[in-house]
């Protein structure tokens, strides 16, 4: 069985290649699809509120989508003065997202983010499975 220290390596591992392949990254974070910090690479920002609020914004976003009649729901991206946020769905259970300066390559941070969801999704979900495998069987009487 994995630990979640071997886990939460994994994520940060990737969530390093992010930061080298895109160098105006100045944030990332992974977390769970309630808001919950499951890791970070950040040192700017208060992760844990950025990631309560990611969620929220997916979950709305989410909503919208359906509203409107589109299904798999991905992502979304928020352009400020000051920089962007992308948010991107990484399974059925987390979030990861990406704070990035304002003259970042969007079209670059799209790219490699959609490559790192499969990561966190595949560690997300062994995560899951690890914990459901740890949680003993009720008594049968």
């Amino acid at each position: 069985m994995t630990t979640d220290t071997e886990l939460r390596g994994e994520l940060l591992v990737e969530l390093g290649r992010l930061r080298r392949a895109v160098p105006e990254l100045t944030g990332c974070l992974v977390a769970s699809t309630d808001g919950l910090l499951i890791v970070d690479d950040a040192e700017t920002v208060a992760v844990e509120g950025v990631a309560a609020l990611a969620a929220a914004c997916l979950g709305v976003s989410q909503r919208i989508a359906d509203s409107a009649g589109h299904d798999n729901f991905q992502e979304v991206l928020i352009s400020s003065m000051g920089g962007h946020v992308a948010m991107y769905m990484a399974g059925h259970g987390a979030v990861l997202v990406l704070l990035a300066d304002a003259d970042a390559n969007v079209g670059r941070l799209h790219h490699e983010a959609r490559r790192s969801i499969g990561v966190v999704s595949h560690v997300v979900a062994t995560a899951a499975l690890s914990f459901a495998q740890a949680i003993p069987e009720p008594a049968r009487w």
